[in-house]
């Protein structure tokens, strides 16, 4: 690994999500990598550098959006401007703590974040860990996205750790056989492959956690934790095999960031010397208190004291 410097890469939107009072939403900016940015920001030490790499608009809300990674202290340096698109829309309906999307992105800036291959290779140049999702590829055009494997892994040669969530989202996709190749492409140049089973089970017809580990192995993946929504998380791969059992269920009260919380969680602990087991059980900590509270960036889950 290089240096001590994060680049997560995809889309950050304006988020509404139900403020607990009817006929009034609360506005914030969120997307999952995003969100796994701003977590790690908060678990990690002041020296480690987290950059988002994106692109947005030039109007008032994609300005909004800069403005507000500078103030959370995330590196905003490689966020791309466009002159003719701007930032998405996504809010937020719940039902029994489970949460549903209605998303205005057609028009999303972050769809043309690998269209620069020079801006591209810069923001790669010297991270420590390259973090991108399903979601970040299901935005791009075809094109973007060999752009955005090939710089990947030309930092990987480099030294970079890419780490990976393929995080499913079909309506993204023309059609769901495209999405599983690109999907599976993309987790054979990944360090750490980080799926949620519910998904791998729905969309590849895994029968377990430990079929979803064995197919990312198969295609190339370094190592892989199966995230399972409070039940027994099976890992694999060349820094070990196991089953972490016994992890605390909780009711939720919005499950928007459960995915990408663990996410942070989990690499944040591994660099703090973690091995698997202790992160997989610190990630989940730190998802449940997530869960319990009302929009993807919860500050009362990673307040210090």
């Amino acid at each position: 690994m290089t240096g001590k410097a994060i680049l997560s890469i995809g889309e950050a939107m304006v988020e509404l999500s139900p403020s607990g009072q009817d006929g009034l939403w609360r506005l914030g900016i969120a997307g999952d990598t995003l969100n796994t940015a701003w977590y790690l920001r908060r678990l990690l030490p002041a020296d480690w550098r987290i950059a988002y790499c994106s692109r947005v608009g030039t109007g008032e809300f994609s300005q909004q959006m800069v403005d507000f990674l500078t103030v959370e202290g995330i590196d905003a340096t490689h966020v791309g401007r466009d002159p003719s698109r701007e930032i998405a829309i996504y809010a937020i309906s719940l039902k029994d703590g489970e949460r549903s999307f209605s998303y205005w992105r057609d028009t999303s800036a972050a769809k043309g974040l690998a269209d620069d291959p020079t801006a591209l290779a810069a923001a790669l140049a010297g991270v420590g860990i390259a973090y991108f999702s399903g979601i970040t590829l299901g935005i791009l055009p075809q094109a973007g996205r060999a752009a955005l494997i090939g710089a990947l892994k030309a930092a990987r040669a480099a030294g970079t750790q890419v780490v990976f969530d393929p995080n499913l989202r079909p309506k993204l996709w023309p059609d769901i056989p495209t999405m599983r190749r690109e999907i599976e492409a993309a987790a054979a140049i990944a360090d750490l492959v980080l799926p949620s089973f519910d998904d791998e089970r729905g969309f590849f017809g895994d029968a377990d956690p430990q079929a979803t580990v064995a197919r990312y192995l198969a295609r190339g993946a370094g190592q892989v934790v199966v995230k399972a929504g409070g039940d027994a998380i099976r890992y694999g791969g060349r820094e070990g095999e196991g089953l972490v059992e016994g992890l605390t269920r909780e009711v939720p009260v919005d499950t928007t960031s459960a995915g990408d919380s663990f996410n942070a969680g989990y690499l944040a602990a591994r660099l703090a010397g973690a091995d698997i087991p202790a992160a997989i059980r610190r990630a989940h900590d730190l998802s449940r208190v997530v869960i319990r509270h009302r929009g993807a960036l919860v500050r009362e889950a990673v307040a210090r004291g």
